[in-house]
């Protein structure tokens, strides 16, 4: 007989570590821990950057933008505070191993071993097709040598920043969420929506704002679907981590978080006509991915 409904006996995998305590009291109590130790950590962490700006006063406005690979170390740097605080939370709150957040670790890593690999071959293929107009030639933001040369430095902190994402999200949420609640409605939906409404955006966005939390909340979608399929956090991982590789270290808006791009886009993020007209491919990529790593868990 044919599947229709999506196979998610592995979530419980994710889930079963969360629930001696999952209780929502508990669950609340924990997000606004989290929260407050993340401000706190925040605090040290802003004045070293004020220490920093002293010595570099043109800092504060490079920091705002995101236009150079200092203030985009430091700006993707400050997930990892969040990431720390995580860990205490669940340590603590929870009395559990802070590394369960990913579900079983020895199914999370080779799980996110073998997306990225796919993910990477798909790129590579990608590259050799035809490329998509994009209103412009793409316009050189660093040079091959100091790009490179920045390159391990920067794919570490893409990844401290989309871990953190994904732990919160896919880790914390959905496992607490579906150690209490049967529903994928709950346990998919919830952290979607949040995801979704944390990219919600209208000052930068502008007239895209909506499309691009709609963006934002299918793709939160699509993470829990895999994290649910897979027993981790691993495959949500990968594909995050090759989005955001893409966006901000390979081809990036040039007046938003391009500061490690090698090209910048010939368009910016007030350009909303052809912003708008480049988003359905961003979706179409983000299904791709989404089937490539289902294809790499044969689930």
């Amino acid at each position: 007989m044919m599947r229709i409904l999506p196979d998610y006996s592995a979530h419980v995998l994710h889930t079963t570590v969360a629930v001696p305590r999952a209780e929502i009291w508990r669950l609340l109590v924990g997000i606004f821990a989290m929260v407050a130790l993340y401000l706190l950590l925040g605090l040290f962490y802003q004045q070293a950057v004020f220490e920093l700006a002293r010595y570099r006063p043109e800092f504060s406005e490079e920091l705002v933008a995101g236009n150079t690979p200092l203030a985009m170390y430091v700006l993707l740097g400050s997930f990892g505070l969040f990431t720390l605080s995580i860990f205490a939370v669940v340590k603590l709150l929870h009395n559990r191993d802070a590394l369960s957040v990913l579900g079983p670790v020895m199914l999370a890593v080779p799980q996110f071993v073998r997306v990225l690999a796919v993910l990477v071959l798909l790129g590579l293929v990608l590259m050799v097709l035809p490329p998509y107009g994009m209103g412009g030639p793409l316009v050189p933001n660093m040079g091959v040598g100091l790009w490179a040369l920045l390159l391990p430095l920067s794919l570490v902190a893409v990844f401290i920043q989309i871990s953190a994402e994904e732990i919160f999200f896919r880790g914390y949420l959905q496992q607490q969420l579906g150690a209490r609640f049967r529903s994928p409605l709950v346990w998919m939906g919830i952290p979607s929506l949040l995801f979704a409404l944390g990219h919600y955006q209208p000052y930068e966005a502008g007239q895209n704002a909506v499309m691009i939390t709609v963006w934002a909340g299918l793709f939160g979608l699509l993470m829990a679907d895999l994290t649910a399929r897979a027993g981790s956090i691993g495959p949500a991982l990968a594909v995050h981590f090759v989005n955001n590789v893409t966006a901000l270290l390979i081809t990036s808006l040039p007046d938003t978080l391009g500061g490690l791009a090698l090209w910048h886009t010939p368009f910016g993020m007030e350009d909303a006509a052809q912003l708008r007209a480049w988003l359905p491919v961003d979706f179409a990529m983000m299904l791709v991915s989404w089937l490539a790593a289902r294809l790499a868990l044969r689930r």
